[in-house]
């Protein structure tokens, strides 16, 4: 299941470490195998007795299973689940990815639209896939909350033009500290070195940018995201 090919061809995929897993038993995810240490099965006894089927195994035979370098608690696999259709109103707020290719950024996105009540991410078809092993590590167990629809985002955004407000991130934007935004609208960040592509930027209503104070040349887009959503949500 390290390998998207396979994952699809499952539909299935695996997650490590207590946090993530400990989220994902709470979840409403179908879960296929769960495997835990005898330390995990004794401290989350209340957890695992809720109906849940799992094997007792050894830290070694985790390791051997998944990617972690070490991992003392559990792994599991788990059905990919059926998106419901997506369907994104004037007064949501919700971001749009363009390109993310770094599953570790993807993963930190995913957590911190978490943490700012947003729902719902839209990736373009060639952004790092939310089942990567490295991308749900990342998320922390946010994956379990979180609709990310890939889909192509030039087209799905020109659907939206006329009806939503479209905000892209840009060194060629507004500067946000002088603007209240309301937290509604789509947020578009752009890939980790060429920053939005062309043909989805001509969709966006208006570029807005995090202004600079000192001399580094650019941020990570993770970071970018968490400040410029910061923003979204700070008249709340």
């Amino acid at each position: 299941m390290q390998v998207k090919k396979y994952r699809n061809q499952h539909q299935a995929f695996v997650v490590e470490g207590a946090k993530s897993v400990i989220e994902l038993l709470q979840s409403g995810f179908e879960l296929q195998h769960v495997y835990v240490t005898e330390s995990f099965e004794k401290e989350h006894a209340r957890l695992l007795g809720k109906g849940i089927t799992y094997e007792v195994v050894t830290e070694a035979d985790l390791v051997r299973a998944g990617t972690y370098a070490t991992n003392n608690a559990a792994l599991a696999v788990a059905h990919m689940r059926q998106l419901p259709e997506l369907i994104v109103a004037p007064t949501e707020l919700v971001i749009a990815l363009d390109d993310i290719r770094d599953p570790g950024n993807l993963g930190t996105i995913i957590r911190i639209a978490d943490w700012y009540g947003i729902e719902k991410i839209i990736c373009s078809e060639n952004c790092a896939d939310f089942y990567n092993p490295k991308v749900i590590a990342a998320t922390m167990g946010s994956f379990t909350r979180m609709q990310v629809h890939y889909l192509n985002l030039e087209s799905w955004l020109q659907q939206h033009t006329k009806t939503h407000r479209i905000y892209g991130a840009s060194l060629d934007g507004d500067n946000i500290h002088q603007m209240k935004l309301q937290p509604q609208g789509i947020v578009v960040m752009g890939n980790e070195a060429n920053g939005i592509r062309t043909e989805v930027a001509k969709q966006v209503n208006q570029l807005i940018k995090i202004p600079a104070f000192g001399q580094a040349e650019s941020l990570n887009v993770a970071t970018a995201t968490a400040i410029i959503i910061d923003n979204f949500r700070r008249w709340v």
